[in-house]
């Protein structure tokens, strides 16, 4: 009796676990019901916290724009990066810098910007330029970190948000450090523009260092400067980069926090519509088994009057 005792008692966790494969019960419905509200009240505090960063990261890109007007004599305008071929990027090497979030659920920003990095690293390769990357925040490493782990020289993970002019200027320091070391020609930044609350567009912004033209003759003979003009020069460039990380650091934020919001709205629309068909499917379990126990109660009485 042992030897089959002991069989039955390994054989009941499979049977327990057939029964509940079937289907679901009143009270796996309610409890999946129940988790569904909660994670409904979540994405909805999510929502209207992200509403009102975006308030606050408006507020700051508008700010952030004079830090960046002063240098359009400079550069080229940002160019949309969708249908975009790269060939306006001069130079034979370059440095490719994209800037992604720190953390996750806010849409397809992280996704898009790693698409069009992937997308800007082949063209640039397929036109015989040597090409790197510096990636700005943890979402673009983690996401990039695979297809182009022989092109990644640095990154900057753990940023605070939201930002200011003082980290940027710190990124900007790694990323001049790496592009004095590696000789680069020029710098393409890849951001999220924020249009407006339902819109953002993934842009470039190429920037490269004022050079003479055809290489001989003085740098800028346009302007005058105090003391050696090679210095201000490199000062001033030194400068343009840390303000267009700036302005791209902003312009990313409020484009994430405009998509957070949206994907928070979108999530908790879903949550209630799963809510109402739960509600539905409980409904309806719990009139089935309302009607079998009324079904037994007149089936007993009448077997007992029988």
């Amino acid at each position: 009796m042992a030897p089959l005792r002991l069989t039955a008692q390994r054989a009941a966790p499979r049977f327990m676990n057939i029964v509940q494969r079937g289907m679901a019960t009143e009270k796996q419905i309610f409890n999946q019901m129940v988790s569904t509200k909660n994670i409904q009240k979540i994405t909805s505090s999510m929502k209207m916290v992200s509403a009102a960063k975006l308030k606050g990261d408006e507020t700051r890109m508008k700010l952030a724009e004079p830090f960046n007007v002063w240098s359009s004599a400079l550069r080229a305008d940002p160019v949309e990066c969708e249908d975009a071929t790269y060939e306006d990027v001069p130079g034979n090497k370059c440095l490719v810098v994209p800037f992604t979030s720190e953390s996750g659920l806010c849409g397809g920003v992280n996704s898009f910007i790693s698409k069009n990095t992937k997308k800007c690293i082949a063209s640039l390769s397929e036109q015989g330029k040597d090409v790197n990357v510096v990636i700005v925040g943890e979402k673009g490493r983690s996401a990039l970190r695979r297809p182009l782990g022989d092109k990644i020289v640095g990154s900057a993970t753990g940023v605070v948000y939201p930002g200011n002019f003082a980290l940027c200027s710190s990124l900007s320091q790694d990323v001049m450090a790496e592009f004095n070391s590696g000789e680069y020609d020029s710098i393409v930044f890849l951001y999220n523009h924020y249009v407006n609350p339902a819109v953002y567009k993934q842009m470039y912004q190429v920037v490269s260092k004022p050079q003479a033209e055809n290489g001989e003759g003085e740098i800028m003979p346009e302007y005058d400067c105090d003391g050696d003009k090679d210095e201000v020069v490199e000062n001033m460039f030194e400068y343009m980069i840390a303000s267009q990380m700036f302005y791209c650091y902003m312009d990313a934020g409020a484009a994430e926090q405009s998509s957070r919001m949206a994907a928070m709205e979108n999530a908790t629309k879903n949550a209630g519509e799963m809510i109402d068909s739960l509600t539905l499917q409980y409904n309806r379990a719990r009139q089935a088994r309302i009607t079998t126990e009324l079904i037994e109660i007149i089936s007993g009485a009448s077997a007992i009057e029988g």
